[in-house]
């Protein structure tokens, strides 16, 4: 059925002339201020205009091509992003030149929301009217945010990390799963925020199966780029370290940016910039914790769910009490707003 495999991704200026470029895709027609575009150029020009993303997701199609090699799976890999090239309907032209007429599309992006799955969606049906009649087809991988796999590689990425901080302030020290936050408007349409806690649930979970020494956990968010009077989802992962150590007059902090595949720019600059400088002014030790990034468990996943996909009765294994995601979406899953729903 499947002749190729297609790795969706946001996409991120390589330098620093393709910056403005970049920001004017990723906001054109959203209700951004020009000034808070110009001050998110300044956090990229503070990273030379180079954000990891395109690099971590060319390591993933490599580490991808491994695994899928020493299963026997010979189906080309091909990359393509929403608002940087690589871009999606330049791919999908490639795609169509080489023969490809049906791919299965992984999204970096591993909870369901508008930006995170319908928007993606959305972007392969332009870039497939842009190619016209010869574009393949693509068929979207189901969101595995309880998939053994990630949590799996979560869980092991925050076992190392509890391990560097003293057996005496472990069970004290707080875990803040962190992920972009969305207009409420937009978690209010779609299961992002419950598959967000139900996967730093898991992860705890399956630490303490082999570490007792876990502390609290909570869910918090960041990047928000809305005007102010648009509500977003809280807490605010710096104004959530601080009243912590208010609250508690903390030592030690472990962030885990679960609700991200790559190092986007976002967990550069607010993670390890603002949170980190917030930290240094407190007083606090802080631990950041990586992304899935080529983490074994999580590349063995993607291959797992791609056979899943090829081969009809194939187990679709996944963790907790809500079972696996959808293989196909409902017409009207994950719209932006409850105005967007048909009539």
């Amino acid at each position: 059925m499947y002749d190729a495999i297609l790795v969706v991704s946001f996409g991120g200026p390589e330098g620093p002339s393709d910056v403005l470029p970049f920001l004017e895709n990723v906001l054109r027609g959203k209700n951004v201020p020009r000034e808070r575009m110009l001050e998110v150029e300044q956090h990229y020009l503070h990273f030379g205009g180079v954000s990891p993303i395109n690099q971590q997701c060319r390591d993933l199609i490599a580490a991808l091509r491994v695994e899928l090699d020493s299963h026997g799976i010979d189906l080309p890999i091909y990359f393509g992003n929403r608002n940087w090239h690589p871009l999606l309907p330049d791919t999908l032209n490639e795609m169509a030149n080489d023969g490809v007429k049906n791919a299965i599309a992984f999204f970096t992006s591993i909870f369901s929301c508008y930006s995170g799955c319908r928007q993606y969606r959305e972007n392969i049906a332009e870039a497939q009217a842009v190619v016209g009649d010869k574009a393949p087809a693509i068929a979207k991988l189901r969101m595995p945010y309880n998939h053994p796999g990630f949590i799996g590689a979560q869980a092991d990425i925050l076992q190392k990390s509890l391990l560097q901080i003293p057996e005496d302030r472990r069970s004290k020290t707080p875990i803040l799963f962190t992920a972009h936050s969305i207009p409420n408007s937009m978690a209010d349409n779609c299961n992002y925020e419950r598959q967000l806690r139900e996967a730093s649930r898991l992860v705890v979970e399956e630490v303490q199966r082999s570490t007792t020494h876990v502390g609290p956990w909570e869910l918090v968010f960041q990047s928000r780029s809305g005007p102010p009077t648009q509500p977003w989802l809280e807490p605010d992962i710096v104004d959530r370290i601080e009243s912590l150590h208010q609250e508690t007059a903390l030592t030690d902090v472990i962030i885990q940016p679960i609700g991200f595949v790559s190092d986007h720019m976002e967990v550069l600059f607010d993670l390890d910039t603002e949170a980190r400088e917030k930290c240094e002014e407190l007083g606090i030790h802080l631990t950041r914790n990586a992304t899935a990034g080529v983490h074994p468990q999580f590349v063995s996943m993607i291959r797992e769910l791609i056979v899943e996909r090829m081969t009809p009765g194939t187990e679709r294994v996944a963790l907790g009490p809500f079972g696996p995601s959808h293989d196909v979406c409902p017409k009207d899953c994950c719209l932006y707003t409850p105005a967007r729903r048909p009539s």
